[in-house]
């Protein structure tokens, strides 16, 4: 997708984080936006904030987990603007603890927002979006999943996350393929930002009561918070920095996103794991630090 001004892109979790930075770049480009969240006041300031830089912005609350949701955000879409070209199904959410610790709330929060919210994207615009090439034979259209390099590693302390993000990147790449065996002009990509200041560590201000936990955290969901908030408030890559790199990923056609190459080490030894049926290794391997004062931690509070 090389052409961005004049054209519509939707952002799920839009009032904040990457969301906020690919809106603000979409603006400067001359794009159409449409935001959605479900934190209305970030919501408003994000909005006012865009209409000011001269942009066209329609924002809704949405909560991705519901499919009603999406469907009613892709129906407000067409009813304004008549077209989508660029999806970003960003919205996202964090939560830690030994695996055994966490609830089945834990579980359906995470993989509601995280995991359904870019499934219900996926499913109810990509046919909007392929019904809108049929109609323009100089359309170009694109989709950015956001995953996490949690999508490509196993940190303890995080496996709700893991498996929700581990999701995403497998179902960007079924998307990638299955849009180019039907020759379609929409590509994908799937981006994995690592520990980038975002505000997700603190996500749990936006958990709704259908899913909140009735008891006190665990000592390793508070270990693994006091990490987490660690980890993204000293990321020295901005959000800024990774919605540049994602647009122009964009115009380039490329699939894999990364906010820290350097971390691919790590993905590369765990492959090499896989492929020689060697016992999964230590993430922290280099950092043992983390490890130990995690395990601090929990002994801590045993």
């Amino acid at each position: 997708m090389k052409n961005f001004n004049g054209k519509v892109a939707v952002i799920t979790g839009g009032a904040s984080g990457f969301g906020r930075e690919f809106a603000l770049i979409g603006a400067g480009l001359g794009m159409k936006l449409v935001l959605a969240d479900v934190q209305q006041d970030a919501l408003d300031r994000v909005k006012t904030e865009l209409e000011a830089l001269g942009a066209e912005v329609l924002a809704l609350r949405c909560d991705v987990r519901h499919a009603e949701e999406v469907q009613a955000l892709a129906d407000a879409t067409m009813a304004r603007f008549g077209a989508v070209h660029l999806l970003f199904n960003n919205a996202g959410v964090g939560s830690g603890g030994l695996v055994w610790e966490n609830t089945q709330a834990d579980w359906e929060w995470v993989l509601g927002v995280n995991l359904w919210g870019v499934i219900h994207g996926v499913r109810i615009f990509t046919p909007l979006m392929l019904a809108c090439a049929r109609q323009d034979p100089d359309y170009e259209g694109h989709i950015v999943n956001t995953a996490s390099m949690a999508g490509l590693l196993n940190a303890p302390t995080m496996g709700v996350y893991n498996v929700s993000k581990h999701a995403v990147v497998s179902l960007t790449e079924s998307l990638y393929q299955d849009l180019k065996l039907v020759e379609a002009p929409i590509s994908a990509s799937v981006l994995c930002p690592y520990f980038v200041p975002t505000g997700i560590s603190q996500s749990h201000r936006n958990r709704p009561e259908d899913v909140a936990n009735a008891a006190r955290p665990t000592t390793s969901q508070l270990a693994a918070q006091a990490m987490s908030d660690k980890a993204v408030s000293s990321g020295k890559v901005t959000a800024a920095a990774v919605g540049a790199m994602t647009f122009e990923a964009i115009a380039d056609g490329q699939f894999y996103i990364y906010s820290h190459p350097q971390a691919l080490g790590h993905v590369q030894k765990r492959m090499e794991e896989i492929i020689s049926q060697t016992n999964p290794g230590d993430p922290y391997a280099g950092a043992e630090h983390v490890r130990e004062m995690l395990q601090a931690k929990l002994k801590a509070g045993a």
